[in-house]
């Protein structure tokens, strides 16, 4: 690989970082319509809550069908979602990775806080569109979670 490439890989690499970080920016701002614009327009989103299973507790595959999905944290009072390591395999316009997310979900019931910590893994495959890293599929593996 001569130096351009390696330097457009770099390019990329920040790209599909940029566009993981603002996917947990725009869910702890509540702005469900700048999440929906990370997807493509046939995106498929699946939430396993039993990742061992295999089989998706919901499947999504319209960008337009996922505002639900992303307006459902205005159940919360407020969350911090903690982007952690990730893996990035480009191949051109395409690339498939792996992110793990700490998300942190505060409610306050009967005056009491409780706060909901899920430990999550997506799956993702990104595609590049008009120059911009796209996610083509998110797979959402809740690996555990905590009440506090």
């Amino acid at each position: 690989m001569n130096y351009e490439q390696k330097i457009l890989e770099a390019e990329d690499r920040i790209a599909i970082r940029e566009l993981v970080d603002n996917y947990a920016f725009c869910a702890d701002t509540r702005d469900a319509q700048g999440q929906m614009a990370l997807f493509i327009e046939d995106t498929n989103f699946e939430v396993f809550y039993d990742p061992k299973s295999g089989i998706p507790s919901q499947v999504i595959n319209s960008r337009a069908d996922l505002f639900p999905v992303f307006d459902n944290l205005n159940t919360y009072m407020n969350t911090m979602h903690f982007n952690g390591q990730n893996s990035v395999k480009l191949s051109g316009n395409n690339a498939t990775g792996v992110v793990y997310c700490i998300a942190h979900h505060l409610t306050i019931e009967d005056g009491k806080q409780k706060l909901m910590v899920a430990a999550i893994k997506y799956h993702d495959t990104y595609i590049k569109q008009n120059e911009n890293w796209l996610f083509a599929e998110r797979k959402l593996f809740v690996d555990w979670i905590e009440n506090r």
